[in-house]
C-alpha cells in the first residue's frame, strides 16, 4: 500500500503519517516511512532516537555529485535524468523495528519548475520506491505533491489530505486536489483532525461535500503534549490510535 499525506502547515500531517506508520509496524507490516516535508519532523514523530541527526537526501552533496554528475545547487547543464538510486532506501534509512524511515529534504529552486541535480535524484528516488518497493509506504508531504510525478501519481493507493475546521485548511484541500487533478492523482480522501465535536465534523462535511471522508481524530491533549515532549503521538494514551485502526481497514 502506498499513501502520501498532505494539508496545510500545523494541521496534523506528521502526526496521522506517524499514527499510520506505528499502526501498520505493531500489524507486522515492514514499512517505508518518506518525510518529503522539510518542515515536518517524522522521525522524533515516528518514535526514532537521535531523528536530529538524519541528513536530507537533498544535502547529501557528495551523494547528488555521484549519483547525477552535477554538483547541487547548479541549474542547467547536463546531468543524468535517471540516476540511481535502488540502493538508496536500505543504505540511508534510520530503522525502528520494522520501519525504514527517509529524509528527502527541500531543494531551493530559482524558479518555478526549475529542473537541478537535487530534485532529478528525489523524483527518481520517489518514484523508486512508489513503483517497485514491496513495503508499506508512508509519505508525509508539504502542503502540496511535490516530489510526485505522473509516473507515480496512478501508484499511489491514497492522497489523504489532513484538514481542521477551519476555511483555511478547506482552501488549501481544495489546492491539493487541483494540484493531483492535473497529475491524474485522483484517490484522495480526507482526514479530519483536531475535532471537538459534532458541530465541527458537520463544518468539514459541509465544506468538502465532494471528498471522501476516511474519518476523524479528536482533539486531544495527549497528542498536544506529546508533540511538545518529543514522543511519538503512538506512545500515549489517546482515542486516536483506534480511530486509524479504523481508517486502515478502510483502505
Amino acid at each position: 500500500m502506498k499513501l502520501a499525506v498532505s494539508g496545510k502547515g500545523g494541521v496534523g500531517k506528521t502526526t496521522l503519517s506517524s499514527l499510520l506508520i506505528r499502526t501498520f509496524n505493531q500489524s507486522g507490516k515492514r514499512v517505508l516511512a518518506i518525510d518529503a516535508d522539510p518542515d515536518a519532523n517524522l522521525a522524533a514523530g515516528v518514535g526514532i532516537e537521535n531523528a536530529e541527526r538524519i541528513v536530507p537526501i537533498a544535502e547529501m552533496k557528495e551523494l547528488v555529485l555521484d549519483r547525477t554528475g552535477a554538483q547541487p545547487g547548479s541549474i542547467g547543464g547536463f546531468f543524468k535524468l535517471n540516476p540511481k538510486v535502488d540502493d538508496l532506501p536500505d543504505a540511508l534509512s534510520a530503522t525502528l523495528e520494522n520501519i525504514k524511515l527517509m529524509r528527502l529534504g527541500g531543494v531551493k529552486k530559482g524558479g518555478s519548475g526549475c529542473i537541478c541535480p537535487e530534485s532529478t535524484l528525489l523524483r527518481a528516488l520517489v518514484m523508486h520506491i512508489v513503483l517497485v518497493r514491496d513495503e508499506v509506504v508512508v509519505m508525509d508531504m508539504e502542503a502540496g505533491i511535490e516530489h510526485l510525478g505522473r509516473a507515480t501519481a496512478k501508484a499511489v493507493d491514497k492522497l489523504i489530505v489532513v484538514v481542521e475546521p477551519g476555511r483555511r485548511s478547506i482552501d488549501t484541500a481544495e489546492h491539493i486536489r487541483r494540484l493531483a487533478g492535473e497529475i491524474g492523482l485522483n484517490a484522495i480522501a480526507v482526514v479530519g483532525n483536531k475535532i471537538r465535536g459534532d458541530k465541527d465534523r458537520e463544518f468539514l462535511q459541509n465544506h468538502l461535500n465532494d471528498f471522501e471522508f476516511l474519518g476523524f481524530l479528536p482533539y486531544d491533549e495527549a497528542l498536544i503534549e506529546a508533540d511538545l515532549s518529543g514522543i511519538s503521538p503512538f506512545d500515549v494514551d489517546s482515542p486516536s490510535k483506534a480511530q486509524v485502526e479504523s481508517m486502515i481497514a478502510k483502505l
